[in-house]
């Protein structure tokens, strides 16, 4: 990631747990992107990474963080019984989010979540019920389907980035669209599977995503 943007360790209390985070903070950021991932990935995940860099470079905030514990992620390894545990991930990412609001450095950034596989409906499960803290979600890769619940009831701008080869994950995209009152965009990157490993296509992604954040973020720290 931009060297030029130092990365800090920040761990984060979400109830009887702790879970671990990395903060990238440029100068003068514009807003902060949690990072909610699903499916068994993590923190350090390379497509997450990545796509940080790039908001980061556009001066954006970014947060990567764990939303489960060593012990947790471990016997999801094994059983994948975490993974699909959306009350738990949305919950995990409620704490986050309440946490860097209340930091010092962070606490007047405009919030926006973006959501990667079945951490795309935790993020949406944490917009609905902290509408008044989250201004955007992206979604990539996705299953907001898994937020049908709330999807109604979302006020949050929504982006949905799905490839254009990840056939059924495409449609389950599109039900959710079609169920969600607030504003919802649908963007198809053409030859892209699920993980977006095909050549260019992750940057496709991410270039949707950046600007997404940066119309829906606005101009950066509010006044209050």
């Amino acid at each position: 990631m931009n060297p030029e943007i130092p990365e800090s360790s920040m761990q984060i209390p979400a109830g009887d747990v702790t879970l671990e985070g990395n903060l990238r903070l440029p100068d003068d950021a514009r807003g902060l992107v949690l990072f909610i991932h699903g499916s068994g990935s993590s923190r350090f995940s390379s497509r997450n990474r990545h796509v940080a860099q790039l908001l980061n470079q556009a001066g954006l905030a970014t947060l990567l963080f764990d939303l489960l514990t060593a012990e947790e992620n471990q016997i999801d390894m094994l059983t994948r019984e975490f993974r699909f545990d959306i009350p738990l991930l949305s919950d995990r990412s409620r704490y986050a989010i309440k946490y860097v609001a209340r930091q010092p450095k962070l606490a007047d950034l405009p919030i926006g979540l973006f959501g990667a596989s079945t951490g795309a409906a935790a993020a949406l499960f944490a917009a609905e019920s902290l509408a008044d803290k989250i201004k955007t979600v992206v979604s990539r890769g996705g299953r907001p389907d898994l937020a049908q619940p709330v999807l109604a009831k979302v006020q949050a701008p929504t982006l949905l980035i799905v490839g254009g080869l990840d056939y059924e994950v495409l449609q389950l995209n599109k039900l959710a669209q079609s169920q969600m009152h607030a504003e919802c965009e649908l963007t198809v990157i053409p030859g892209a599977t699920h993980l977006f490993e095909e050549p260019g296509t992750l940057d496709l992604a991410a270039d949707a995503a950046r600007k997404w954040f940066l119309q829906k973020l606005g101009d950066g720290r509010s006044s209050a």
